[in-house]
């Protein structure tokens, strides 16, 4: 028998965010579920070669992305570090 969702609450230390760009703020929202206090939550390409700082480019990854920095910066939950190693890697440890 399959364990409910709610089963799966805090029982993961680490969890590692690289798909659809659109789609990151859902995936942290379920991962902030999942995983346990003092876990960690890595997000890949949140640089995005530089461009969520350009607030011209309208593209719809870029602007997704850079939603996404703005909310995860606001978030009391997590600590967060934000790394320039390739296209930028986002550390959210949860309080």
């Amino acid at each position: 028998m399959r364990e409910s969702p709610r089963a799966e609450s805090g029982r993961y230390d680490f969890a590692f965010i690289d798909a659809d760009k659109g789609g990151y703020l859902a995936y942290y929202e379920r991962l902030m579920k999942l995983v346990r206090p003092g876990g960690l939550i890595v997000v890949d390409n949140t640089l995005w070669s530089g461009d969520v700082a350009n607030p011209e480019n309208r593209e719809s990854d870029t602007v997704a992305l850079r939603e996404f920095n703005d909310i995860l910066h606001k978030d009391p939950r997590i600590e967060l570090a934000m790394l320039p190693v390739g296209d930028g890697l986002t550390l959210a440890r949860i309080s």
